[in-house]
């Protein structure tokens, strides 16, 4: 059975030039489309993703951005369907733990640092506002995840110049195994 891709946005979700909607557009990537994007609560969130796993035809992966991480993480730690997941690109994962963001996202704090039952790659920005390096990098620690350094490219969203994105596709490639539009090639680290 084919593999699916989930898309998994952040606060606000992610507008038409960012890397995820171009991934939707051109590799048939399915969007987990949350209730309220404007004022997320963690339980509505994770009862969504829950409710797309569950009813998924076959094997996923997900591929979260900022916010979208935290609640992987959270999901993960209670799901009963955590098998089906190969693998998770986790993007600039959003620290909700610092006070000026955790201030406008109530309820997502403390982050979850139990490791995924499923293969991951966060990837990290060294100049991202949401989330100090070092923070992304213990993250990436506790969650049992490779870890990526894209360099000083900002919350790698639409402003960073990323477009398509062809090395991202490379790191998930490994759990595709066929997933329409993935490439198949060895992944590979940012320059």
């Amino acid at each position: 059975m084919a593999v699916q891709v989930l898309t998994l946005p952040g606060w606000l979700s992610s507008g038409p030039d960012h890397w995820q909607s171009r991934w939707e557009r051109l590799h048939g990537f399915v969007r987990v489309e949350q209730h309220d994007w404007l004022t997320p609560r963690r339980g509505d969130w994770m009862a969504r993703l829950e409710d797309v796993v569950a009813d998924a035809p076959g094997p996923l992966v997900l591929v979260a951005h900022s916010l979208g991480c935290i609640l992987t993480a959270a999901w993960a730690a209670h799901s009963r369907h955590t098998g089906r997941v190969r693998g998770a690109l986790l993007v600039a994962p959003g620290d909700v733990e610092q006070p000026d963001l955790g201030a406008r996202l109530p309820g997502w704090a403390p982050i979850e640092r139990r490791a995924l039952p499923f293969p991951s790659v966060l990837v990290a920005s060294r100049d991202d506002p949401y989330c100090r390096f070092e923070r992304a990098q213990a993250l990436a620690q506790a969650w049992g995840s490779r870890f990526i350094d894209a360099g000083a490219r900002g919350h790698l969203n639409a402003e960073s110049g990323l477009g398509d994105w062809p090395q991202a596709l490379d790191w998930i490639a490994p759990w595709c195994d066929g997933a329409p539009g993935t490439p198949h090639t060895a992944s590979r680290d940012l320059a």
